[in-house]
Parts: structure tokens; C-alpha cells; sequence
């Protein structure tokens, strides 16, 4: 057993901001924070490909050398064909090396005192990128280069980049001895490089630490370009001539949930096409591109299919993601005909089944599908997110299914956020019961996991649905309800003619999807030939033989579409080396590599380094270590009920988590008079570290074990984090009565404009929830205390104790000058506006994710929606005077805030119990 030693009340009040400095979540210096500071996306979008350009620039502010880690992600079907480095004037090409030798030479490199970077794949999409010998003083910018298409499905095109690396849920044992990356979760046998996916997030309520900028460069390439909409984040569009469009990122905005921009392209006819481009060097050699367009759908009966419906219910589900999660399935059920059967599971860490109808398959009749959804409508979200199990469950039921004289479909939808670090074993156990299935996934997010549900998608010959709100969900399951009807083409196959023929193992993807009506697909591969033709067969809906033949023509973006294909080739050989036995695993390594290495396109078995050998900036190569922390993914602070959910590994409770420091950090390291503010809770398990416990004068420590949850019910002994606690709660009948109600730390101070009417029976949740009940208050001399068994002598803070809101104060004012600004134009209209609801609703979510009480909140909210509600359908039809109308109810509601809200909440009434500071609720 460790002994943390305490820190004393001078050094505690040193890690403590004070009212001038950033707040909670912000690591700083008198300099500035660090270490990144810009994050700027450029992507010119020809027609139905995008060329991308990714620049992060890194400071450092600190007095000794820094080495700074950054955990990110990038578009899963981007290949990064492209790396740089430059400090000052000097610029270094990165290198594309194996692993393992691009590893050694980034070490030499520091060892050697050079400047050097390396970027790194762990997962698709999931990406790490070092900055090493990073003196004081430097800015450093790393410049990655991608190339890829961008989908198109029924008329609109979809351009997605992520932004942040949302916390996944990290199942199995935990593993011994030095950890595989720098991130807070620790290894385990089940995902053996956690700690390599698992960055430090940011607590709410700090300033944006990061610039982002996102420019996207949008050419039709001849066709008419319709509209263009972002979901997710206000944006303004300009005209730059010839039909071309330019859409840049309104500034201020987070690095907290995807950028998704979507394009109609209005083509008279869609045709279906073969393109070659000969390889540089070697013209008999090239890589093609195929572009199926699904036929007309012939009239005829449904096929009868089988369906199994998966639900996540896990704790990273709560909030709205829930309820769109409940009312997809839900349509999913009632959208299927009597001759149908299906079975329904609802999973978190157990898999679950309506009692009603049981786990096997039932026909989908009025009376099973009305029971379904019955009991959909009761599923709330807890626990952990083991999908293994369900998936194998799933299959099996599927797979043993009697059909006497008829062939169904096997059908397979998964509802869920795919926050989970165990891909690559989920994918490993299915196997081969993926190419018996149809598997269609359906992601709820703002930073969904859509790497890992597009190649289950792929894998099972389905498709991938992203819904990114809850105004997308009914758009999205009138799609999902026609992709999981019959396919319009099945049974694809492709034969070469004519002097052209297909190179073996080649062709990507290599289980051909079926066709959906809207839906084309594109096929790469590589073939041997400069002209000939390509057959395309199958089977349509009635039956009858399909057969299509095409003409190759020259390709315009010859290296472009030679490291598309490399970067699904790559994918689908990662793939079969999760499945394949040891013996076959060094050959499947040494191709991935060649292929890699060959067409300069990233996979996870090499990475790109770049060194500056001119000059030695670091004579010794000691570094300082430092990990960005990483946003909170946007609304994954809402939780409506803060009882425990014990079984949920991966998503700390958010209402206020113990504070722990982000990075470890010898003593002395910082130097030159720094400090830092708490910063990061850990959403995976992590082990409890060595080193001493931040605990605030006369209060408890917390360390290892910073996730203890003080809503646990009562006597409950809980595991977390290698440590047990006890919990004790008042009993839930406790008196709520508005009399005790002065003893609230949130309580309202007389004369609030915004104070609860008498009766609100919300006044009692901080969070606002309508569905929740009001919270329990203790009565007077009944604490509710957290105590350790290792530290019983400790207490922890008061819950809501000083709950300083002048921050968001000042952040309210801030909108109010906005609004107090002049509009001169219709597009400057509805910019600002734009701004405004982003900027209020980070307020709202920041305000939420520190407990303020309801009735402060409220009204924000209510204007919030309003104001969401005109800019969406009204923006661009107010004339000037209802601008000007609008204009004052904001600036009356943000007023009256900062009027009665901005002080901090009175301090908690002293609790009894032998000294001991106690937890409010």
C-alpha cells in the first residue's frame, strides 16, 4: 500500500487559481497556457474528393525544454500523405519509416538535443502527434497533408472532421508494469494501448484554450452546387465566383464536437463510371475507380428478413443521445411487416431483453412491436459499454434461426455512440459470422466514434448512419428504413475485359457491398492494363441477373486516387491481421508496410518523423513531458440523475469530479515562476499513481481514487480506482420541504429576478431536468460524508461549497457588447447571430457542468432555444426593426443575469460530525 503525503495549506493554496486567472481547466503560466495553441483546417473540396491540410502550432511558455504530446483524431477515410515540422525559419519534410525505426530515430533525435516530431495512428482516425526539444520561448507547427472522398448518398454530399478524442470505455484486466502512451487510462488485456486513446479532458468552465479556424474551399466541379449547411457549428458562407463556394468557421467556437458540412449536388444524371490512372514510371500498372449507381428498384413484395435490434444504454449515452437512441429504435420496430421477425437488446455492461417477448425471434405483429416499444420508453442510460457480448449474442441468434422454405435477410442494427476502446477485440471475436450478416450501424454523437461503426458497417456488407442532434434523427431513419428493406443490387461481382485485368487481392472494399436506392458506391483496386473494360453483375430485387459493363477513361488526379485505394488497402489488411492466426501475422505485417511505405499513405504499422539536424538546441536532451488535455465532448456534462452508476468504467460522474493534476510533473519542472489550476478527470480507469494527493486544507486527499461518486445510495461499498469506499446518503424520503430550502448552497438570495416561483418542482435539480426529481436535501446537523477507509481521518470539500460564478458573469457581459454592436448587412445578421447561439449555449453548458441552480440557468436556456429556433427558419427575412426587437430581449434576459447572477452562491451551513466537511446534494 502507498502512502500519498499530503500537500500543506501554502502549497495548496499555491494550485489554486485566483480571481484573475483562468479558472478550472486552464494550465498556465505567467507566458500563457500551452502547449497547443492553434488548430487550423483547410480543405478544398473538388466535386466528391477533398485535399486537406491540418496545421497545430505548439508554444512553450515554460523556462525548461518541453516534449508535448497530443492525443487527436483526423477523418478515418483520409489517407495522410504528408508531414512537416517548422520552428522559426526553419522547415523539415517528415519521413515516412516503420514503427518501430521512426520511434528509434525521434528518440535519437532527443536524446541528441535536435528538434524532432513524429505522428503516429493508433486507431483509424485516432491519431498521436509528439513535438520533442521544444526550447523555451519556441513555436513549433506540424503540418499534415490528407486526401480522400467524401461520401454522397441521396443527392448531398457529407464533408466530416473530428475534432476531439471523446473518452471510451476501457474494458478487461489491468495490466502490470510501464504504460504503452501518456494518456490516464491504463493498459488492460482487453486494449492493451489505452493509455495511448485516452487524453486528459478538460474540466467545464475554463477559457478556450485552443484557435480554432476551419476554411472549406467547395468546387462542384460542374455540377450545381445546392445547399450547403453545418449542422453543428455556425459558419459563414461567401461566393468566390464560377459556382464556387467558400465556407469558414465563425471564431470562437471549442474543440468539442465534429465539424459536419453538408452539400447537395443537383446532377441531372448520375452516371456510373470507370476511371484508370497508370502508375508513375509504369504505365502497364495503375490503379482504377469504379462508381456503381443503383438501377431503378423493381416493383415486388418485401423479402422477409430477421432483425436484431442492439441498443447502447451505457452511461456516455445520457442525455438527448438517450432519447434519440429509444425513438430510432423504436421506428426501427414499428417500421417492420408482420412477415417479418426481430428480437430487441438494450446493453450496458448486461444485455437485457423485453420480458415480454423474451431474446429469440418474434414476429414483428401489432402486439410484439407495441411491447417493444413499451419497453424502450423505460430504458435510461448506466454502466459500461461492453458491445462484444451483445454482437456475438446478436449473431448467434440470427445464425441458429430455422427458415423453412423461404430466405430471409439477416439483419443486425446497432444503436450506439461507439465509445469503446476495445475495436480491434470486438472485431477479432465476430469473425466470420460478419460476411454472413447485414450490419447497419447507427452513431448518436457530436463526436461519435465513427472509425470504428463504419468498419464494423463495412465488414458486415451494411451501412453507417450518423446522427449529430436530434433535428437530424428523422432525416436519417427514413434512410436507415430504406437501407434495411431488400437492396436494390446483391451478390456484386466484377470482371475485367479487354486487355484490363484485376491484380489479385486488390480490390477495396473486398466484400462488395449490396446497393441502395440513393446510396452509389465506389470501388478501388489495382489492375494491369492502360485501356478494357469492367463487368459489373448481380441480382436485383426480383431475382433476375443484373449486368452492367463500362469503359475505362483517363483519371485527372492520378496520385490522388492511388493513395484512396492505398488507404483502404491498408485498412482492410489491418483488418485481416486482427482475425488471422500468429503464424500468418508477419506476412500480413510486412505487406501492410510495403504498401505503406510505397504509396506514402500512414497506417499503424508506420509513422512519420521529421528531425532538424542543423543544429542542437537541447545539449543533454532532458525534456519536460507535458499531454494536452482535451475538451469535454459537447453535452456529455447534461446528466439528469446523479446517483451512481457503478458499473460505468469510462464516464466519470460530472457534476463535480475530484481535481487531480493532468500532467505528472517532478518537482521544480515548471520553473520561471509557474503554476497550474486543477485541470483533468480521467474518464477510463487508471491505477492509483504514486506521488502525493492534492487535498485542500483540512479536507480529504484526493488521489487515486478521484472518482468517488458521494451519490452512491446508502451502505454501499463501491470499487474505484483500486480503492474501496463507503457511502452514506440520507434516506430518499428525506424532507424537501421549501422551509429547509435556506440551508441549499444554490439557494436563491432575496430580491433575485431570477429566483424559482414558489411551487417550481424543479427548484430542487440543478441540473433543470424536467424529467428528473427534485434533489434530496439533508436536514440540518445530517451530513452526508464520503469517507475513505484509507484516508478516515480525511474529509473532502463541501459539495456547491463557494461556488464562484463571476466568470460566467463576465462571459455574459461579453454578449451583452456583442449584441450592443451595429449590423450592416444581411450576412452580417446572421453571423452574429450565429456567434451569439454558440457563444450562449457554451455559457449554458459551462454553467451546467459546475451545479448552477435551475433558476438562474432557465431563462438562458429559454432564450438560447429562441433564438436557435429564428435562426434556423427566420434568420435571413427580419428587417431591421425585429432585428432590433430581438436584439433587446437577449440583451434584457443577459442583463438581468448579470444583475442577479454573477456572485458566488453563501457558503454551506457548517456540518456536524467531528469536524468533517460535508457533501451536499
Amino acid at each position: 500500500m502507498t502512502t500519498l503525503t499530503l500537500l500543506d495549506e501554502a502549497e495548496w493554496r499555491g494550485c489554486c487559481p485566483v480571481a484573475d486567472e483562468p479558472g478550472v481547466g486552464a494550465l498556465s503560466t505567467p507566458r500563457g497556457n500551452l502547449p497547443l495553441r492553434l488548430l487550423d483546417v483547410h480543405a478544398r473540396v473538388t466535386g466528391l474528393f477533398a485535399e486537406t491540410t491540418v496545421r497545430q502550432t505548439f508554444v512553450n511558455t515554460l523556462g525548461v525544454p518541453l516534449e508535448a504530446t497530443y492525443i487527436f483524431p483526423l477523418p478515418d477515410r483520409a489517407a495522410a500523405t504528408r508531414f512537416r515540422l517548422e520552428v522559426g525559419e526553419r522547415v523539415v519534410e517528415g519521413e515516412l519509416q516503420e514503427r518501430g525505426k521512426a520511434r528509434a530515430t525521434y528518440d535519437q533525435a532527443l536524446r541528441t538535443g535536435h528538434r524532432a516530431a513524429i505522428a503516429e495512428e493508433e486507431r483509424p482516425g485516432v491519431f498521436t502527434m509528439r513535438v520533442g526539444n521544444l526550447m523555451p520561448g519556441d513555436e513549433a507547427t506540424v503540418w499534415l497533408t490528407l486526401t480522400g472522398p467524401v461520401p454522397f448518398a441521396d443527392g448531398e454530399a457529407t464533408f466530416q472532421f473530428p475534432l476531439v478524442v471523446a473518452p471510451r470505455y476501457i474494458p478487461g484486466a489491468a495490466l502490470g508494469g510501464e504504460q504503452a502512451g501518456d494518456g490516464v487510462a491504463q493498459d488492460t488485456d482487453a486494449v492493451p494501448d489505452a493509455s495511448r486513446i485516452s487524453p486528459p479532458v478538460l474540466l467545464p468552465g475554463f477559457p478556450n484554450p485552443v484557435r480554432l479556424s476551419i476554411t472549406v474551399d467547395l468546387d462542384p466541379a460542374g455540377q450545381a452546387l445546392g445547399r450547403v449547411r453545418s449542422s453543428l457549428h455556425a459558419v459563414s458562407t461567401d461566393p468566390t465566383g464560377e459556382g464556387r463556394v467558400q465556407v469558414r468557421l465563425v471564431p470562437g467556437e471549442r474543440l468539442d464536437r465534429d465539424f459536419v458540412l453538408r452539400y447537395a449536388l443537383v446532377a441531372d444524371d448520375l452516371r456510373p463510371s470507370l476511371v484508370l490512372a497508370p502508375d508513375e514510371g509504369d504505365a502497364a500498372t495503375g490503379t482504377f475507380c469504379l462508381t456503381i449507381v443503383p438501377p431503378a428498384e423493381a416493383a415486388r413484395e418485401r423479402r422477409p428478413k430477421d432483425v436484431v435490434l442492439l441498443l447502447d444504454r451505457s452511461g456516455s449515452m445520457e442525455g438527448w443521445k438517450m432519447v434519440a437512441a429509444r425513438r430510432a429504435t423504436a421506428r426501427l420496430v414499428d417500421s417492420l411487416g408482420p412477415q417479418d421477425r426481430f428480437a430487441v437488446y438494450a446493453f450496458d455492461d448486461q444485455l437485457g431483453a423485453p420480458a415480454t417477448l423474451g431474446a429469440d425471434l418474434v414476429l414483428a405483429q401489432d402486439r410484439n412491436r407495441y411491447r417493444a416499444v413499451e419497453w424502450l420508453a423505460k430504458l435510461e442510460a448506466r454502466g459500461g459499454t461492453e458491445l462484444a457480448h451483445p454482437l456475438r449474442k446478436a449473431a448467434r441468434t440470427l445464425l441458429s434461426a430455422t427458415s423453412v422454405g423461404e430466405v430471409r435477410d439477416r439483419v443486425v442494427v446497432l444503436v450506439t455512440d461507439g465509445q469503446v476502446g476495445n475495436e480491434d477485440q470486438i472485431l477479432r471475436t465476430l469473425g466470420d459470422d460478419l460476411g454472413r450478416l447485414r450490419v447497419f450501424t447507427l452513431g448518436i454523437d457530436q463526436a461519435v466514434n465513427a472509425a470504428f461503426l463504419r468498419r464494423l458497417a463495412a465488414l458486415g456488407g451494411g451501412a453507417c448512419e450518423l446522427v449529430e442532434s436530434e433535428d437530424r434523427l428523422d432525416e436519417v431513419m427514413d434512410k436507415v428504413h430504406a437501407r434495411i428493406d431488400a437492396p436494390v443490387l446483391s451478390d456484386l461481382r466484377l470482371e475485367a475485359a479487354g486487355g484490363l485485368e484485376l491484380l489479385a487481392d486488390s480490390v477495396v472494399p473486398a466484400r462488395l457491398p449490396d446497393l441502395f436506392a440513393g446510396a452509389p458506391v465506389t470501388v478501388l483496386g489495382r489492375c494491369r492494363g492502360r485501356a478494357g473494360t469492367l463487368t459489373v453483375r448481380g441480382v436485383d430485387q426480383a431475382g433476375l441477373r443484373f449486368e452492367q459493363t463500362l469503359a475505362a477513361v483517363p483519371a485527372a488526379r492520378a496520385g490522388a486516387l492511388a493513395a484512396a485505394w492505398a488507404r483502404g488497402q491498408v485498412r482492410q489488411l489491418e483488418d485481416r491481421y486482427l482475425v488471422a492466426p500468429g503464424h500468418e501475422r508477419a506476412a500480413l505485417e510486412r505487406r501492410l508496410v510495403e504498401v505503406s511505405l510505397r504509396w506514402s499513405v500512414l497506417c499503424r504499422f508506420t509513422a512519420f518523423v521529421a528531425v532538424d539536424r542543423a543544429e542542437v538546441v537541447n545539449e543533454g536532451g532532458g525534456v519536460h513531458r507535458v499531454t494536452q488535455a482535451v475538451e469535454q465532448p459537447a453535452g456529455w456534462g447534461e446528466q439528469a440523475d446523479g446517483r451512481a452508476r457503478h458499473a460505468n468504467k469510462h464516464f466519470a460522474p460530472p457534476r463535480r469530479p475530484a481535481p487531480r493534476p493532468a500532467f505528472d510533473d517532478d518537482e521544480g519542472a515548471f520553473g520561471g515562476g509557474a503554476s497550474f489550476s486543477v485541470v483533468s478527470f480521467s474518464g477510463a480507469p487508471s491505477a492509483p499513481a504514486a506521488g502525493r494527493a492534492f487535498a485542500p486544507p483540512g479536507g480529504a486527499a484526493f488521489g487515486p481514487a478521484q472518482s468517488a461518486d458521494p451519490f452512491a445510495a446508502d451502505g454501499d461499498s463501491l470499487e474505484l480506482e483500486g480503492e474501496t469506499f463507503e457511502c452514506a446518503m440520507p434516506p430518499f424520503g428525506a424532507d424537501v420541504a421549501r422551509g429547509e430550502a435556506a440551508m441549499d448552497p444554490f439557494a436563491a438570495p432575496p430580491g433575485d429576478p431570477f429566483a424559482a416561483p414558489p411551487g417550481d418542482p424543479f427548484a430542487g435539480d440543478p441540473f433543470g431536468d424536467p424529467g428528473a426529481p427534485p434533489a434530496p436535501r439533508a436536514r440540518l446537523g445530517a451530513p452526508i460524508p464520503l469517507r475513505s477507509m484509507r484516508q478516515a481521518d480525511s474529509a473532502p470539500p463541501a459539495e456547491g461549497a463557494d461556488l464562484p460564478l463571476d466568470g460566467y458573469r463576465r462571459r455574459a457581459e461579453d454578449l451583452v457588447t456583442l449584441l450592443a454592436g451595429r449590423i450592416s448587412s444581411s450576412i452580417e445578421r446572421q453571423r452574429e447571430l450565429g456567434r451569439l447561439v454558440v457563444l450562449l449555449r457554451r455559457l449554458l453548458e459551462d454553467l451546467r457542468s459546475v451545479g448552477a441552480p435551475a433558476h438562474l440557468v432557465r431563462p438562458l436556456d429559454d432564450l438560447a432555444r429562441e433564438l436557435e429556433v429564428i435562426q434556423r427558419h427566420a434568420a435571413g427575412q427580419l428587417d431591421d426593426r425585429e432585428l432590433e426587437r430581438l436584439w433587446e430581449r437577449a440583451g434584457e434576459v443577459l442583463r438581468a443575469y448579470v444583475r442577479g447572477g454573477g456572485g458566488a452562491s453563501p457558503p454551506p451551513p457548517p456540518a456536524t460530525g467531528g469536524g468533517r466537511r460535508a457533501f451536499w446534494k
